[in-house]
């Protein structure tokens, strides 16, 4: 793939290039300047020496990444173009403080500030400047490898610019499409790519000489050598005749790497992308069939991924901190508030551990050089999903947690008791939510890396089902009924692990409520000679037969809506085994779903 992508953030009638470096490696070097002046501003104040002077001390701070000088040149810069009434001047410059953001990697005030551009030119009406906050919107969801946001995003940008006429700024949108779709879907990036060139040959040829270069690369990233090697013959001619494209250091490397030179293309690429190169240089090195060198280029990758992740989360961390400490100054007697803003720290802290524990012990499980090579882009796209669904279902219940503590801070806020009540109630909820996905994420990493569990408890197995039974009633929807079918004594009694049996039926009665919303779910007990059997069976949406191994996969799940992380069932089945057992679907039974575990019975002394 290529070393450095473009990220084009563009104002109609202007060619306006951020140049970033591959997802989650962006660093944009160049901002937006002034360009297509709407009818009710001025162009003459272009040529005054102050104008030229305010947009030069905010263009040298922003290259200089200097906080201190940018933002009181940006807000000057502003306050002219408000004096001018070129709103399309203006709103271009606060695309520029969200791109200096990004640079500074500061994603959560990068986002909250699109989020205001967003809600402001909507409350104004700016229909025709609209497109620049869903433009930034999705270059912010790209950074943080939200591809399904970012792509809406784009296609959003799209959609304003071919209503107002905007087609010749229309093919870098096109372009940004591409970056994300290239890995997931290249027949949809060929479409969009062959798309750009379609507008580009009508309303900006300039741009056609580009496009065709990045096509040929995904030629060869698409493992097409021979369609590659056609194009680069007509890049080198086109470069002859003057013409020139971003992507030209990669098409030469590329080009070496198809003539065998595999290690001058990995020389070339060393020099020319830099620090930046190894997802290019493992490229190089699968063609060449060299795995242990790919795996080597493959772990260098990963190693500077993980470090702009760790990156990101502590800054989203240092986030939370700065608004925790503006919080207490504004609501210094805001005491309960304030405890809470700390679990969330600490949750956050947690998370961030969990994560680094996960991805040092999946580097561990590397044997073989090519099926290591393998594992380590499964355990790459594990870590993407689980990143994911930590963040949709963390955000979720912080969100609510933050809202009410803020609500509750509110020295105007009337003294409602039961409002109150209610209140606390929730954030409670919510805050055992978060504690059980961290608890479930735990439990797994630790049963994972233990052996057959300690058996030391004597439970009296009809109490106990009665018991979880109860205790997972508030989880019923209304409308679904829970009960015991035991065929055995209530004096029956067997020698296990009670907590490790207690997390895994409970488990399994949590994954029937969450899917079963009007009928009833059975717990069944029945024991032989040497087995004991404990059936879980619901009305509820029912597992498809070809899904019965996959919902015991980690981080899988049947419905993405439904709450969760996707890892109650992989830990039940962990449990399962260390007690000496089984646990299966039984895919015959179709008016819901039905779980099946078997535990030896030991005697108990």
């Amino acid at each position: 793939m290529e070393n450095t992508k473009q990220i084009c953030i563009f104002a109609p009638q202007i060619n306006i290039l951020l140049t970033a470096d591959v997802m989650k490696k962006m660093l944009i070097a160049v901002m937006l300047t002034v360009g297509f002046i709407p009818a009710q501003a001025s162009n003459d104040y272009k040529d005054l020496p102050i104008y030229q002077a305010l947009r030069d001390s905010m263009r040298v701070a922003f290259n200089d990444a200097d906080s201190a000088r940018f933002f009181p040149a940006l807000s000057r810069l502003e306050d002219f173009l408000l004096q001018q009434n070129d709103l399309h001047g203006y709103y271009t410059q606060r695309c520029n403080e969200i791109v200096f953001q990004m640079n500074r990697q500061r994603i959560i005030e990068a986002f909250k500030l699109a989020r205001q551009l967003s809600q402001e030119l909507r409350e104004k009406k700016l229909d025709n400047e609209m497109y620049m906050a869903y433009n930034m919107l999705g270059h912010i969801y790209r950074y943080c490898g939200n591809k399904e946001a970012a792509k809406r995003n784009f296609n959003r940008v799209i959609e304003m610019m071919e209503k107002a006429g905007y087609y010749e700024s229309m093919p870098p949108i096109y372009m940004n499409i591409v970056n994300v779709e290239l890995d997931d879907d290249p027949e949809e990036a060929q479409r969009m790519l062959d798309r750009a060139r379609e507008i580009s040959l009508k309303y900006a040829p300039d741009r056609v000489f580009d496009i065709e270069t990045r096509k040929t690369l995904s030629y060869f990233n698409g493992g097409d050598i021979p369609k590659f090697l056609e194009g680069y013959k007509k890049y080198r001619e086109g470069v002859s005749e003057g013409k020139s494209s971003v992507h030209g250091r990669s098409m030469d490397i590329y080009y070496e790497a198809c003539m065998g030179n595999t290690d001058k293309a990995v020389e070339m690429a060393y020099r020319d992308l830099g620090d930046e190169s190894y997802e290019t240089i493992t490229k190089i090195y699968e063609m060449a069939g060299r795995w242990k060198d790919a795996l080597e280029s493959l772990r260098k990758e990963t190693k500077a991924n993980d470090s702009i992740n760790n990156v990101i989360l502590l800054n989203s961390v240092e986030g939370f901190r700065s608004e925790l400490r503006l919080y207490d100054v504004e609501r210094k007697t805001a005491k309960a508030r304030t405890v809470t803003m700390g679990i969330i720290i600490a949750l956050l802290l947690l998370l961030i551990s969990a994560l680094c524990y996960i991805m040092f012990s999946r580097r561990r499980h590397m044997h073989q050089l090519k099926k290591a090579y393998a594992h380590a882009l499964e355990a790459d796209k594990l870590k993407t999903a689980f990143i994911q669904n930590m963040s949709h279902e963390v955000r979720t219940p912080l969100n609510v947690i933050s809202g009410f503590a803020q609500v509750l801070a509110n020295p105007e806020l009337s003294s409602d008791v039961e409002k109150r009540k209610d209140m606390a109630q929730l954030m409670l909820k919510n805050t055992r939510l978060i504690t059980n996905q961290i608890d479930a994420m735990l439990e797994l990493s630790m049963n994972e890396a233990s052996g057959m569990a300690q058996k030391d408890d004597t439970v009296q197995v009809n109490r106990l089902m009665r018991d979880l039974l109860q205790e997972n009633e508030p989880n019923v929807a209304t409308g679904t009924i829970q009960k015991l079918n035991s065929q055995l004594d209530d004096s029956f009694s067997i020698r296990t692990n009670q907590n490790m049996l207690k997390r895994m039926v409970n488990a399994l009665l949590d994954n029937a409520a969450k899917y079963t919303s009007k009928g009833q779910i059975v717990l069944k007990v029945s024991a032989d000679t040497t087995m004991l059997t404990l059936v879980v069976e619901d009305t509820g949406s029912g597992i498809p037969a070809s899904e019965a191994e996959h919902i015991f996969e980690r981080f899988f799940k049947i419905d993405s809506f439904k709450s969760g992380l996707g890892l109650g069932l992989p830990l039940c089945r962990m449990i399962a085994t260390r007690l000496g057992g089984t646990i299966s679907l039984d895919s015959s039974y179709k008016e819901g779903a039905r779980f099946v575990v078997t535990l030896p019975i030991e005697e108990v002394k």
